[in-house]
């Protein structure tokens, strides 16, 4: 079943560390309630202690013209949410639903065309994370190989760093961290950026700053806000981003890039059937 709506929730979730205290209290209102309210400028300015012209600003840091315009959004893709889980099962399933529904309330398709034309012009290419992220990288390696990318991924603080000496403008970098505070991955876009290299942050953090240094910011869902999101691998909402990304890039060319990926698993199949042979 596809059921997939834009929602304000993730806009928030992203912009959450540009609000003040008051716009926090503001937001975690609108992340975390569960049932139809009145959601006047009144009524929700006596409901949590602030002024209206807090609830306007907070709007406007989301992106919207106002608060008339923000609470539109909100009440047209809101969803009364019902706790009366039957199991574990559907729990999960139901976790998994909102995790894609806050992404395709975040995807850019322009931004994804334009990575996939950065990956098309790169000479080499080069991803890197830490734990789960650098588990994701390793992915992205592997499946990018196989359609003809020029890709190496790295895990190690160390190889991060040294990594950045070697980057210039035939360069593309991908740099994943959830937190957006991974520090060898932020250095390493720094300096690959100071090289002349393009760089990609895939990041559920949205902060100003990266765009100093970051060629494209993908933002992607976050667990924090999910209601079960501890249960949920860190690596999926990577891994979904990755695979739009993949999607886009193997249409370019699509013959080619099939031939390719078929010709993997030709060497593959070839491998092992003589390595039998011998033994």
């Amino acid at each position: 079943m596809e059921y997939y709506v834009k929602s304000v929730v993730p806009i928030i979730e992203k912009n959450y560390d540009k609000f003040t205290t008051v716009e926090k209290s503001i937001a975690d209102f609108f992340i975390h309630n569960q049932e139809k309210v009145d959601l006047s400028s009144k009524a929700m300015a006596d409901r949590l202690y602030v002024s209206e012209a807090s609830l306007s600003r907070f709007a406007q840091k989301c992106g919207y013209r106002g608060y008339r315009e923000f609470v539109y959004q909100y009440e047209v893709t809101f969803v009364e949410k019902q706790e009366s889980m039957t199991g574990n099962t559907r729990m999960i399933l139901n976790s998994y639903q909102e995790l894609l529904n806050k992404a395709y309330s975040l995807i850019n398709e322009e931004q994804i065309a334009r990575i996939g034309q950065y990956l098309s012009s790169a000479r080499r290419v080069l991803v890197c994370g830490r734990g789960s992220s650098g588990h994701a990288a390793a992915e992205m390696e592997l499946r990018f190989m196989r359609i003809g990318v020029d890709i190496d991924s790295l895990q190690d603080s160390d190889l991060i760093r040294m990594q950045a000496v070697f980057q210039d403008k035939n360069s593309l970098v991908f740099g994943i961290s959830i937190s957006g505070e991974t520090e060898e991955v932020l250095y390493l876009l720094q300096e690959a950026r100071k090289r002349g290299a393009r760089t990609v942050l895939i990041t559920a953090k949205n902060a100003e700053g990266f765009h100093e240094f970051c060629t494209e910011v993908m933002v992607m869902p976050s667990l924090q806000y999910l209601n079960h999101g501890n249960v949920i691998s860190p690596q999926f909402p990577i891994l979904l981003m990755l695979d739009v990304i993949y999607s886009y890039y193997a249409e370019l060319d699509k013959g080619k890039k099939e031939l390719l990926h078929d010709d993997t698993l030709r060497a593959l199949t070839d491998g092992k059937s003589k390595h039998h042979t011998i033994l």
